[in-house]
């Protein structure tokens, strides 16, 4: 593993989170005419304690990402599209048309946010939460999805006939199934008909409001090589509770990847903004966040836990859990964002020397880093 190429990668993977989800824009709705352009400039610290060199010299400073942000509306048709590009990549994050049909259901149309999981994300952190790195957070798709909310109940159906790029290519924003070769095994793997249904009700109480929710996932993977087809499924109940300046997240979620003529039954290929590894082919993923707002007269302060565990489904025993634990605050301050976070990884790819997510542990500690994030929105 090249560690310059891994730590350019992980920069990406946290900019995709906040940029996407703190940004003023962002929080935009498709509620008004008109034409709205926006975008974020970010520049990233990291320190390592398990990589020499970086420890050496004190950690690094690097330019993690420009974006690009555009909604447009005319009644009840839109548009919407995000760009990136870093220092070594660029690519479309989403980019869709959408259809008011009412005041309840709307239609989305291009590369949309695949519903699974939390509505929003199951993380706080500039990390993303551990089911991002099995393709289950924040991850979008070439397809359909008809949205209706009402009344405290949202339900989202989707169909994606595939992923944004091709499956050889890891220039990427969204975690998805890789062909190519990893660690030594070829892959020959590729999404392809996959549904979505997610179910959710949202409580009202006086301080807060709490979402209940469930999701799953059906879809196809075709074997370049061969030509066969094999499947993949995934589960979660999830909740996101928040009363007054504390919001709590928890989520337990089942999957299977079950390639056709797969080489190694055990594990499977992803990849994700120019990196690629492997993952435990089958397994459960569990997430607790915790998170605190405190508000000031210059902007806010979040400060945050957030938890994932990943346990191994697998025939071969000797594959270990993965665990990653993000200790952190996000300071809001006009047009700017900082993060500032402590990262801890046990057998988990960004966040430790082991390069995959739920494979025989190398090593039996838990690896540190000090990540901070400073971006401009505009």
């Amino acid at each position: 593993m090249k560690m310059k190429t891994i730590e350019k990668t992980s920069l990406i993977l946290g900019s995709v989170l906040v940029a996407s989800c703190l940004s003023p824009h962002a929080l935009a709705g498709h509620n008004e005419n008109g034409i709205d352009i926006g975008g974020a400039v970010r520049v990233n610290y990291a320190y390592r304690d398990y990589d020499e060199s970086n420890k050496d010299k004190y950690g690094s400073l690097d330019f993690e990402l420009f974006a690009l942000k555009f909604n447009g509306k005319i009644d009840d048709w839109g548009l919407a599209a995000e760009y990136r590009l870093t220092a070594d990549s660029d690519y479309l994050k989403y980019g869709y048309a959408y259809y008011d049909v009412n005041p309840a259901w709307q239609l989305q149309v291009g590369v949309n946010k695949v519903p699974f999981g939390n509505p929003e994300f199951i993380s706080n952190s500039f990390w993303f939460g551990l089911p991002y790195y099995l393709g289950f957070e924040d991850n979008h798709d070439v397809g359909i999805k008809a949205s209706y909310s009402d009344n405290g109940w949202h339900t989202d159906m989707a169909f994606y006939k595939n992923p944004i790029y091709s499956a050889t290519e890891n220039k990427r924003y969204s975690a998805s199934l890789y062909s190519g070769t990893i660690n030594g095994t070829e892959y020959h793997n590729e999404e392809t008909n996959g549904f979505n249904l997610r179910q959710t009700y949202t409580a009202e109480y006086e301080g807060g409001a709490t979402t209940f929710g469930g999701s799953a996932q059906y879809g196809q993977i075709y074997n370049s090589e061969t030509g066969n087809m094999g499947n993949r499924s995934a589960f979660a109940v999830h909740l996101d509770s928040t009363y007054k300046d504390w919001n709590l997240q928890l989520q337990a979620m089942q999957y299977e990847y079950d390639a056709a003529d797969a080489k190694d039954p055990n594990k499977i290929g992803i990849a994700v903004v120019s990196w690629q590894y492997e993952i435990a082919s089958k397994g459960q993923a569990y997430s607790v966040n915790l998170a605190k707002t405190f508000n000031t007269d210059w902007g806010s302060v979040k400060c945050y836990n957030d938890f994932g565990l990943m346990t191994p489904d697998v025939a071969d025993d000797d594959y270990d859990n993965s665990m990653q634990n993000v200790t952190g605050c996000a300071i809001a301050a006009g047009a700017t964002y900082t993060m500032v976070d402590f990262i801890m990884g046990k057998n988990m790819t960004f966040s430790s020397i082991n390069d995959h997510v739920g494979l025989p542990e190398m090593g039996d500690d838990w690896d540190k880093r000090v990540n901070i994030n400073f971006g401009y929105y505009f």
